[in-house]
């Protein structure tokens, strides 16, 4: 049997997932849309069902992979994700509207998804963490950046040719790569980093959860850092819930499409592959530029690309054609292509290693809970007023997190100076 490394095995599961979302999400909203006929409530609907079960269940798969085994949470996970988009896709076949109207069945599916997400969130993380020595993560994570924005090219293809033909079939098979990776994960990847927690005498499998849960927040409780950036997680899923879900219909509904262009998903799938080349281009200039084991650097660099951010969102919601709208898109899919290994770095060299994936669970739980908390009224603005009006509230959450970025660097600063004073 072949052996590969960590590293290789990190950056396969990055390839596969990158690909299987890229080929489900690039059109993902003519089958909502078109397909399914939702409105913009329902859009939002769908990501608040997602995030309400990733905030119920991401403390308790988090426990799982801290307790027994990160190795056997992240299979889980692919293999109940692959489940979901396939029932996903599925929908416009079964349509037994006697039984569930599609829309019920799709929040079926998005439940799937929510629990197959949090057996994997954070588990990947604190798998290869533990697996590397210390100070590799931040280039991997940047190579597996480039790695993912690689593979989404390929599924952006995919997503548009397979739309063409149904605009079910982009979900059918993204559940099936999905599924194909569990399987060879359940083959290849191995857990050597990882040291199973031992149980107390007569301690059941939910005392020890427990116990984990409770150590895992009494270090939340008692580093001010850990608490500020679930702050800041909290007001980020606020802002992305709203901008994610909607801009697609906002460009088809608001804006509209130049005459002459070919076909919605050959749009979607062109600023998809836009997005992905210029992420590559400027992940490799933040992969040179950047070091990620000076903390103020990183403080700047997300202080500077959360501001970016804000500033492309409101651009967005006041574009007067689509070429304006689509470059503020584009601009935004490159700024996060470069935040999420940065972000992922700095996140983690404040962790301790035993409480790694309860604590990034947690986090997440947070993230969850701004999305499903801020969806709802960000969608209710779009329905009750206008998709305009959602986007530009969405800009406006960010700016507790532009604020509280700041503070980081300016705390950052102030310990620099007085080490050089010392």
């Amino acid at each position: 049997m072949h052996k590969f490394s960590a590293s290789q095995i990190y950056l396969l599961i990055t390839f596969m997932m990158s690909l299987a979302a890229s080929t489900i999400f690039t059109t993902y909203s003519i089958y909502y849309v078109v397909e399914l006929g939702l409105n913009p409530l329902q859009l939002v609907l769908i990501g608040t069902v997602l995030e309400v079960t990733v905030l119920i269940f991401e403390g308790i798969t988090g426990v799982v992979a801290d307790t027994y085994s990160r190795k056997l949470s992240v299979i889980i996970g692919m293999l109940v994700l692959g489940i979901a988009f396939v029932l996903e896709g599925s929908i416009v076949w079964m349509m037994p509207a006697e039984i569930l109207p599609a829309f019920g069945w799709l929040l079926i599916s998005q439940m799937l998804y929510g629990i197959g997400w949090t057996f994997f969130s954070g588990s990947d993380i604190a798998w290869i963490v533990d697996e590397l020595e210390e100070g590799q993560t931040g280039r991997l994570f940047m190579r597996s950046k480039r790695f993912g924005l690689s593979a989404s090219l390929l599924g952006i293809a995919a997503s548009v040719g397979l739309s063409l033909i149904a605009p079910n079939m982009p979900f059918l098979a993204g559940g099936a790569i999905y599924i194909l990776l569990g399987l060879l994960l359940i083959r290849y990847m191995k857990e050597t980093g990882f040291t199973r927690r031992e149980r107390a005498p007569q301690s059941s499998p939910l005392r020890e959860l427990g116990r984990t849960w409770a150590s895992g927040a009494s270090i939340l409780r008692s580093h001010p850092l850990l608490l500020l950036l679930t702050v800041v997680t909290l007001f980020s899923g606020a802002a992305s819930e709203g901008y994610d879900r909607l801009w697609p219909i906002y460009l088809m509904n608001d804006i509209g499409f130049p005459a002459g262009m070919l076909s919605m998903a050959t749009a979607f799938g062109a600023i998809s592959a836009g997005t992905a080349l210029l992420g590559l281009l400027a992940v490799h200039l933040a992969e040179r530029l950047l070091d990620l084991n000076k903390e103020r650097t990183v403080a700047a660099a997300l202080f500077l690309l959360t501001l970016a951010r804000a500033g492309c969102i409101l651009m967005l919601a006041l574009s007067a054609n689509f070429y304006t709208a689509v470059g503020a898109v584009l601009l935004l899919g490159v700024l996060g292509s470069v935040s999420d290994p940065v972000y992922t770095t700095w996140l983690n060299t404040k962790l301790p290693a035993r409480s790694r994936a309860t604590l990034l669970s947690m986090i997440s739980q947070t993230d969850a809970l701004g999305q499903s908390a801020g969806g709802p009224a960000v969608g209710y603005i779009g329905s009750r007023f206008s998709i305009r009006a959602s986007l530009l509230s969405a800009g406006f959450l960010l700016l507790p997190v532009i604020a509280l970025y700041g503070r980081v660097l300016r705390k950052s600063n102030k310990d620099i100076k007085q080490s050089q004073k010392s």
